[in-house]
C-alpha cells in the first residue's frame, strides 16, 4: 500500500492519500493491517512513520508521543535494543474509521535472551487513510530460542493465519 497523489481540481491543491480509505470494509481493514505488518517488519522508522498523520498521537506501553518526528525517534531507539525483530498482526475488529488488531513479535535483547511480546492496538484513521491515533498495550514473555515461531516477514502461505494465544 503506497501513497497516491490525486490531481488538483480547480481551486484545490493536490491531495496525498493512503488507500484503502475509510470507511473500511473487511478487505480494506485487512489490507491496512498487512501494510502495517510489512512496514514494521522493515524496521525502517521513516517508512513506518509515513503511514501516520503529521500530528499523530500515540500511546505505546507507558510512553506518549505526538507527531512523526517523535515516532521516528521512538522506533529508532526501540529497534536498537530489539535484535532480530519479527512481527505478526491480526485483524480483531473494525468500524468505519477504526481498526483493532492483535499482534505478537519476537526479538532478542543485547544479552541474547529471546522475548515474545503480545499486544493489542487500537487505530483511528483520517479521511485520507493516515493513522491519526495509535494506542498499544504490550506484555513481554521470556522464551527459549527453540520456542520461536516468528521468523522474518510472513510468507504468503500464512497470509490468513490467525495468531495463537500462546
Amino acid at each position: 500500500m503506497n501513497e497516491t497523489t490525486t490531481p488538483a481540481t480547480p481551486g484545490s491543491a493536490a491531495a496525498t492519500v493512503r488507500p484503502p480509505l475509510p470507511p473500511f470494509d473487511e478487505a480494506g481493514a485487512r489490507a491496512k493491517v498487512q501494510a502495517a505488518e510489512d512496514a514494521w517488519n522493515s524496521r525502517d522508522p521513516e517508512r513506518v512513520a509515513a503511514a501516520y498523520t503529521a500530528d499523530s498521537q500515540w500511546r505505546n506501553r507507558d510512553e506518549f508521543l505526538t507527531g512523526r518526528e517523535q515516532i521516528v525517534a521512538f522506533l529508532t531507539r526501540k529497534w536498537a535494543g530489539e535484535q532480530d525483530y519479527a512481527l505478526r498482526k491480526s485483524l480483531w475488529a473494525f468500524t468505519a474509521d477504526r481498526i483493532a488488531v492483535r499482534f505478537q513479535y519476537e526479538w532478542r535483547d543485547e544479552a541474547g535472551q529471546w522475548w515474545r511480546s503480545y499486544g493489542n492496538e487500537n487505530w483511528e484513521f483520517d479521511a485520507a487513510g493516515y493513522m491519526s491515533r495509535r494506542e498499544a498495550s504490550i506484555n513481554d514473555v521470556r522464551i527459549n530460542a527453540g520456542d520461536r515461531r516468528i521468523h522474518g516477514a510472513r510468507p504468503a502461505s500464512e497470509s490468513d493465519a490467525d495468531l495463537p494465544l500462546r
